[in-house]
Formats: C-alpha cells, sequence, structure tokens
C-alpha cells in the first residue's frame, strides 16, 4: 500500500467534480443561521445564503461559522487508514480559522493509533481557491504516482506563490461581522469605496480601493498580471452571486498575462458571510514547469 489521501475542507471552494475526480475528501464548515445548522456547500449553497444575507436589516445578527473539529479530522483519518498509507491536510491561513490546530490535535491523537500513518497538515497560509489550488495541486501530483516527498516539495514551494485578490460590493457584512469599526463602514459606503482584499504571510491585507466596479476589477487584473511577473498562471475566479463581473475579470486578466488553466468557483457559505453578496475575486498560482503536466 503506497496511496497518499487527499483531504481539505469546504472553505477550498473548489469545483464540485475535483472531488469526485481526484478522490479529495472534502471535510465540511458549519454554517450557523439562528438555531439552525448546515454543512457548508453540502446542505447549504452560496445562493441560498446570499438571498439570506441580502434579506438582513442593518444591525441584524449574521449567521456564524464554525471550523471542523478535531473528531472531524479523527473520524475522516481513521478511515482514509485503511487505504492510504500517508495523509496531506489542506487548510485555510491558521491565522484566521482553527481547522489548522483541529487537525493537528487530530493528527496527534491518530498517531498514537496508527504509528505507521503519515500524516502532513499543510498551512496553506491562504484563503479560498489559493488553497483550493494547492490541494487540487497535491491530488493530481499523488494521482499520477508522486512520491510524498515530491508532492510536498512542489506545495511548499507554491505557497508563497499563491495570490489571492478580491472585492467586495459592500464593506456591509465585514462591519456587521465586526471586522471593522463603523467609521470604516460608514466613510466606504459614502464615497462608495470597493477595496481590493489579499492575503501576505496569512494574514488579510488591503492592496488598493477604487470607485467603481468597473475600475477595481481593472486593478484586480493589473496586479494580477504584475504578480505573475510574465509567467503562465493558473486561474480560479471565485465569486458569490456575481458570475457575469467574474467572466468580465477573467477576460481581463487574459489579456493581460498568460494563462495556463481556468477554473469557474463559488465562494463556499462560510467564506461569503464574512464578506458578502457581490463578492468577486480570483486565486492564481504560476504554472511552473515542475507541474506543467498536472
Amino acid at each position: 500500500m503506497n496511496r497518499i489521501a487527499i483531504v481539505t475542507d469546504s472553505t477550498a471552494s473548489l469545483p464540485p467534480a475535483s472531488y469526485t475526480q481526484l478522490g479529495i475528501v472534502k471535510v465540511p464548515y458549519r454554517v450557523h443561521i439562528g438555531s439552525d445548522s448546515f454543512d457548508d456547500t453540502e446542505d447549504l449553497s452560496t445562493d441560498a445564503l446570499c438571498r439570506h444575507l441580502l434579506s438582513l436589516p442593518d444591525g441584524a445578527e449574521l449567521p456564524r461559522t464554525a471550523n471542523p473539529g478535531p473528531g472531524d479530522y479523527v473520524a475522516v483519518f481513521r478511515r482514509l487508514a485503511e487505504k492510504a498509507s500517508a495523509i496531506l491536510t489542506f487548510h485555510l491561513s491558521s491565522r484566521g480559522s482553527g481547522a489548522f490546530q483541529a487537525a493537528m490535535v487530530a493528527k496527534g491523537m491518530m498517531q498514537e493509533e496508527s504509528p505507521s500513518l503519515r500524516i502532513e497538515v499543510i498551512d496553506t497560509e491562504n484563503v479560498s481557491m489559493c488553497h483550493g489550488w494547492l490541494t487540487l495541486i497535491a491530488a493530481r501530483l499523488a494521482a499520477k504516482g508522486a512520491s510524498l516527498e515530491a508532492v510536498l516539495a512542489t506545495i511548499r514551494e507554491m505557497i508563497p506563490q499563491t495570490h489571492m485578490l478580491q472585492t467586495a460590493d459592500t464593506l456591509r457584512y465585514l462591519y456587521m461581522g465586526g471586522r471593522i469599526g463603523r467609521a470604516a463602514h460608514l466613510v466606504s459606503s459614502a464615497l462608495h469605496i470597493k477595496p481590493i482584499v489579499s492575503m501576505e504571510e496569512g494574514e488579510i491585507v488591503t492592496l488598493g480601493v477604487a470607485r467603481t466596479r468597473k475600475r477595481v476589477l481593472r486593478q484586480i487584473a493589473e496586479l494580477a498580471a504584475k504578480m505573475s511577473e510574465g509567467r503562465p498562471i493558473r486561474l480560479a475566479l471565485t465569486h458569490a452571486m456575481a458570475l457575469p463581473e467574474a467572466q468580465t475579470l477573467r477576460r481581463l486578466v487574459e489579456g493581460l498575462t498568460p494563462v495556463a488553466e481556468v477554473l469557474m468557483c463559488e465562494l463556499s457559505p462560510a467564506l461569503l458571510v464574512h464578506s458578502g453578496p457581490g463578492t468577486v475575486g480570483l486565486c492564481s498560482v504560476p504554472a511552473l514547469p515542475a507541474h506543467s503536466a498536472i
């Protein structure tokens, strides 16, 4: 037995077919709306949550999210241990969620039960389809028979080269969720400011602002082209009830830099809670020669 199993969670925002085609195991976050609880992406869709958020008055309580716990990961690891000699499990930035820590606890528990099972817990230091791309590339390499060390080396090389650029239609949900202050919310609303949000070393940063959706999409495309440094990229367009704008962003990027592969992805509900309907952005990784056959 020499099979590498790939595990990720629902915030990776991968296209649904990726899981079945490559055998990726998804561990869902939970989304709590009032007294109701839903498995992220399983029994709550992006569109359904968008409609709910749009119906909320100012000052209303936002849905809450919860990352998988150690028990969730132990259950998955036990099942995979029956057919795999190693498990790679991928997680969004450990600075933004407890899923990484939960998986580390589960790893320790499994080492006592199955000492020969190797488990590698990967902090992608990013979110959304940056997290998703790393998962997907690892699964493609594993499917082609790459060794565990080769997969790990590729992923470690790529983590600092993944880039997320995103804008929200409004800062209302960040304000309602307590992630920005009232003053910032009021100023941005009055001036119709559209921020460009990214990740650096696992933390959310702002790279710029624009006053129109058209302009902010152009700025995102220009930033993506600059970050690519002229090399071909693998591109994922992410959105929440904003498919036409995601398609526009795709055309803008393709007009500025070489694109080797494109995926269209809906932002997972667990991430949507914090950015709101109308969110659109991109996640890119370099199409390096080392994995050009992926």
